[in-house]
């Protein structure tokens, strides 16, 4: 999951609040990810099932439908580890 930065000059306090909030949101989309498949999603079915195919390539559609959820808003997880990390960052 990549997000755009601005166009405009990106200064190192800036880049370091950019670089920290992708963590943050990809942290919080691997947690989701594993919530969906713990609740079933991505596992094959017994009747009309992809094969092996849809085994190996199903991991990659719960993550993107994690990435996807947290574009969306997410559940509010990635917004509460970049203010708790923004604000251990900033008492250095």
């Amino acid at each position: 999951m990549q997000i755009t930065p601005p166009s405009r000059h990106i200064s190192s306090s800036d880049g370091a609040d950019l670089r920290l909030r992708q963590a943050a949101e990809q942290l919080e989309a691997t947690f989701l990810a594993e919530m969906l498949k713990s609740a079933g999603l991505g596992q094959s079915r017994d009747q009309y099932g992809g094969g092996a195919g849809e085994d190996q390539f199903s991991s990659f559609l719960v993550q993107e439908q994690a990435a996807a959820m947290v574009r969306a808003g997410g559940i509010g997880l990635s917004e509460s580890l970049y203010e708790a990390l923004k604000e251990k960052e900033d008492d250095r």
